[in-house]
């Protein structure tokens, strides 16, 4: 692409990514440091077509929809540093195959890899530190999972809203000492990204994942927040519109930005790809 036009495209995009974010999310960023950095070579879609699913322990996991991706890519030093990123959402699953990556949804939920997470954890006594969510509702889904998987061990509970840094760093350093072998963090996109990443910088050695909305989800409906009909038909997002209906903005017009975004994003991902086939052909 010629060095004026991509000048002018890389503004637009940066205008319309930056809108996306609503007021609370840069009030929350400028609190906890997460700046929006200028664009840089950290492409996401190229840490979601060579992320696999982590084989060894000590790793830190997350999850990335049409929105969150959104948010991603303006936090490429978080998300450098997670070892696995699966695509949950129907949504960004179709617009990857359209351009060769072929991902299946893997979400933190009861649909998904929880199941497996717990029944590992239970099945091999690993202890499990439930952190997100207003005050109450980590306590109110971990009582719905336990009551499921009643050898579950649980280390702590704990809200994901911090009246200070202090209490932030209060709350790292309790899960240090404790040490569980695995950490779900439900907060929301890049927030629970960058208190996992904390927690590995403190002294924590285990396995995180990110869960977005699953203890809110949990508490609300139990442990089958989708009906069986939804999940089989992949209405998924429909039926989080049916339930919040304050979502709606995330699946109209932010799916439009999105849309936008990830056609640019596509554009670099194949003319990187194609300039290193290249560079391998000319060496060969």
């Amino acid at each position: 692409m010629h060095a004026k036009y991509q000048n002018i495209f890389d503004a637009i995009v940066a205008t319309h990514v930056k809108h996306t974010l609503s007021s609370d999310i840069l009030q929350r960023q400028s609190t906890w440091n997460l700046t929006m950095p200028p664009e840089t070579d950290f492409n996401i879609l190229q840490k979601l077509s060579s992320s696999t699913p982590a084989t060894t322990s000590n790793n830190l996991t997350t999850f990335l929809n049409h929105y969150s991706y959104l948010i991603a890519r303006n936090n490429p030093s978080i998300f450098k540093q997670f070892d696995t990123i699966h695509c949950d959402g129907i949504l960004l699953c179709i617009y990857l195959r359209a351009i060769g990556v072929h991902k299946t949804r893997v979400s933190f939920d009861m649909t998904s890899l929880a199941i497996k997470v717990f029944r590992l954890a239970s099945e091999n006594n690993y202890t499990v530190h439930f952190i997100g969510g207003e005050q109450g509702v980590a306590k109110n889904a971990c009582s719905q999972i336990q009551r499921a998987y009643p050898d579950l061990k649980v280390s702590g509970v704990a809200n994901g809203f911090f009246s200070s840094e202090e209490e932030r760093n209060s709350i790292i350093n309790t899960i240090c000492n404790l040490n569980p072998n695995i950490v779900i963090a439900s907060m929301g996109t890049p927030y629970q990204e960058q208190f996992l990443i904390d927690l590995k910088k403190s002294g924590w050695s285990g396995d995180g994942y990110t869960s977005g909305g699953f203890f809110h989800q949990t508490a609300k409906a139990g442990l089958a927040y989708y009906p069986k009909w939804v999940n089989r038909l992949n209405l998924r997002w429909a039926y989080r519109i049916y339930d919040e209906p304050k979502l709606i903005n995330r699946y109209t017009f932010l799916f439009i930005k999105f849309t936008f975004v990830f056609a640019y994003d596509a554009i670099k991902y194949k003319l990187k790809a194609k300039n290193q086939n290249k560079i391998r052909g000319h060496h060969e």
